[in-house]
């Protein structure tokens, strides 16, 4: 399998679950500003939209999206815990978190890494983004992780956003200047997530370093 990457993209989610399941996955960096890969290839060719994460199979079919590439990946070794099984309610739990993390932490932060573009916008866009991240904040007030006590794909893919939001925390390419500072259950929940050997090596791995 190939996983087409952008660095501190929100493709680091993949990136990290791959390395928490020990996958045989090669790497292909996306330059954000050409869109080719590290050999040239036209990422157009790949994905019309131009964006990642995009995962090549074995048999050459491609799968795009986050949310669905980071529980296909859990599926392939679904003993390992990162997603509950298919169709069960645990499993819906996840896909409402993860379709959470996409529509209101995701695209919520796309008006601020734009800013210049975005105008007048940012300011109705920050806001409502801090709230998200005051909901996340509240929810982990009694659990480790996201889903629980078990480290799932939806942390994997809220550590990839939170990393955009302020960069004393990770050195990235994204810095859309919201910060965390009140926010003490979502700061010890980063501070878990960065130890992790997975994090650490998916973060060595794009090039990228924590402060």
């Amino acid at each position: 399998m190939k996983l087409y990457y952008m660095p501190a993209s929100c493709s680091l989610s993949p990136h990290i679950v791959i390395n928490e399941l020990g996958l045989d996955v090669e790497l292909i960096k996306v330059d954000h500003t050409s869109h080719k890969t590290e050999t040239g290839l036209d990422f157009y060719g790949v994905n019309p939209n131009g964006y990642v994460p995009v995962l090549e199979l074995a048999d050459g079919s491609r799968l795009g999206e986050g949310p669905a590439i980071v529980q296909y990946l859990a599926d392939l070794k679904p003993e390992a815990g990162l997603a509950p099984a298919a169709g069960t309610m645990a499993r819906y739990r996840l896909q409402e978190m993860l379709g959470f993390l996409s529509t209101e932490i995701h695209k919520g932060f796309i008006p601020l890494l734009y800013a210049r573009l975005a105008g007048n916008y940012v300011d109705t866009a920050r806001p409502k983004l801090e709230k998200r991240f005051q909901w996340v904040n509240a929810h982990l007030a009694d659990r480790p992780f996201l889903m629980g006590k078990n480290f799932t794909v939806a942390d994997a893919y809220l550590f990839a956003l939170t990393g955009w939001g302020q960069a004393p925390w990770l050195k990235s390419y994204y810095k859309a200047g919201i910060h965390f500072d009140e926010l003490h259950n979502l700061e010890a929940w980063y501070a878990r997530m960065r130890q992790r050997d997975a994090v650490r090596k998916s973060i060595a791995e794009e090039g990228l370093a924590f402060d």
